[in-house]
């Protein structure tokens, strides 16, 4: 009798674990992601100055390298 009480309020939660679940997948229509597009960071930080971009990338690359900021 105690173990039907205890299957009783269990098997709800057990059958109801895998229906919470959500689809993941981003929407396709006609075989393209329906979402819109991100744009890249030199087109919005950067008012689309790729050079910019660019040259604060390698700037942020050459102070973070340990032997040019050892031997100077």
């Amino acid at each position: 009798m105690k173990l039907i009480k205890i299957c009783a309020l269990i098997l709800p939660a057990v059958l109801l674990a895998g229906c919470l679940e959500v689809d993941q997948h981003p929407p396709w229509i006609k075989g393209e992601y329906a979402g819109k597009k991100d744009d890249r960071h030199y087109q919005r930080r950067f008012h689309n100055d790729r050079l910019a971009w660019w040259a604060t990338v390698e700037n942020r690359n050459g102070k973070q390298n340990e032997y040019n900021r050892a031997n100077p």
